[in-house]
């Protein structure tokens, strides 16, 4: 299908990148309290990454630098600038492309990609990071299931198959790297576009309790890996002090320094880069999983609220915009990129805290990663972008108050 353009010339087909891309910005639209939210939350990061590049010089050591956290900014920036200008008709028509080749990125990772602890990952690239296919495959999902519910209100038995199919795929290829943690982030996002799509609440309850009756029946038969199910005994385990503390130099090394830190920060915190988890460098990942630990051992509860108050405020308003956009498939996007990130921030604080056994998971925005900035300013662009574009429509829904 073709579609047109305006020019002083008057109407004509568009036809080279202007069929992909609409070079004029809606500024006067644009959703700014979102984008500056955004920014501000990748300024906290910055800071946070350049306090422990600090104290990793100061101690002698060099395992996070920010050169190559800003770096990682740079190369993923161009990411929000084409969801931000990419046309919504052209991404709707195209969509099955997309997640066609993030689907094959995934099944390349298991014969060309990068094994490190025990998983397999990363397909190495030149540019300054590896790429984790998975992190890429959620948006590309997002666009999938907006795409397949686009005229599917899920209200007959058999809307719910490709739906369903479209989820299954990825989580199961993401779940045989072994990513059981990256895979289960595809439940929430999947469940909160099918409600928006107009499922019906009880069935969604049904899906759930399946769901639990699923991972009850993996535990009980050992379907999942040993050091999954080890994870989770561990956790179970942690919130007994005592035991706890007896294996802090073993399975619960991550928990305990990841409780040790949030709890050395009290009510207003230790200060920028003057806290334990800098000067000893014993919590793992806390340049990227356990990040949050770091700003609540530095900013203490009163920074640490800040931070959950702004990132709710920020996914709340993806939501508003989205019930905004009367365009089924724009806003069904739009929904999941707030599921997106409002799903990746509960699942790592509650991780970092101690809610939920402990995976590995990027704190969206704040966190490096080169992988997880490439999807989140891809999909923050994707959801400015199409909620500033209010594409005229006849769908009942655009109807609807």
């Amino acid at each position: 299908m073709s579609f047109s353009v305006w020019s002083w010339k008057g109407q004509r087909p568009a036809s080279g990148w202007r069929a992909v891309f609409d070079g004029q910005a809606r500024w006067s639209t644009l959703d700014w309290p979102v984008l500056v939210l955004a920014i501000a939350m990748v300024f906290v990061g910055v800071v946070f990454v350049e306090e422990m590049a600090g104290s990793e010089e100061r101690y002698g050591r060099d395992r996070i630098q920010l050169a190559g956290h800003v770096k990682k900014l740079v190369v993923a920036f161009p990411c929000l600038v084409v969801g931000l200008f990419i046309r919504p008709r052209f991404l709707r028509q195209n969509t099955w492309l997309l997640y066609g080749a993030a689907i094959v990125l995934l099944v390349l990772v298991a014969f060309i990609g990068e094994e490190r602890n025990h998983a397999r990952r990363w397909i190495p690239m030149p540019l300054g990071f590896d790429i984790q296919p998975s992190e890429l495959v959620k948006i590309a999902l997002i666009l999938a299931l907006a795409r397949a519910l686009y005229r599917n209100r899920l209200s007959r038995k058999r809307d719910w198959g490709i739906p369903a199919l479209l989820a299954l795929l990825p989580m199961v290829l993401v779940a045989a790297q072994p990513d059981l943690g990256t895979a289960l982030t595809i439940v929430p996002v999947t469940l909160g576009l099918f409600w928006v799509a107009g499922a019906r609440a009880r069935v969604l309850g049904g899906l759930i309790g399946l769901g639990v009756l699923l991972a009850g029946m993996a535990w009980q038969f050992e379907w999942v890996q040993g050091y999954q199910k080890k994870r989770i005994d561990t956790w179970v385990a942690s919130f007994d002090d005592q035991t706890l503390i007896a294996e802090r130099n073993g399975p619960a090394f991550h928990t305990y320094h990841a409780h040790l830190v949030v709890g050395n920060g009290g009510v207003f915190g230790t200060g920028l880069g003057q806290g334990v988890a800098n000067a000893t460098a014993h919590l793992p990942e806390r340049a990227s999983d356990s990040i949050f630990c770091v700003i609540a051992e530095e900013g203490g509860f009163v920074g640490a609220a800040f931070l959950v108050f702004f990132y709710l405020l920020f996914s709340g308003l993806l939501f508003v915009a989205a019930g905004r956009t009367r365009e089924r498939y724009s806003r069904m996007v739009v929904a999941g990129v707030g599921l997106y990130f409002s799903s990746h921030f509960l699942i790592n604080v509650g991780v970092n805290l101690g809610l939920l056994p402990m995976t590995g998971l990027t704190l969206p925005l704040i966190s490096t990663g080169g992988s997880s900035f490439l999807a989140s300013f891809l999909a923050l662009g994707l959801a400015l972008g199409l909620s500033a574009r209010q594409e005229p429509t006849l769908d009942m829904d655009a109807f609807r108050s």
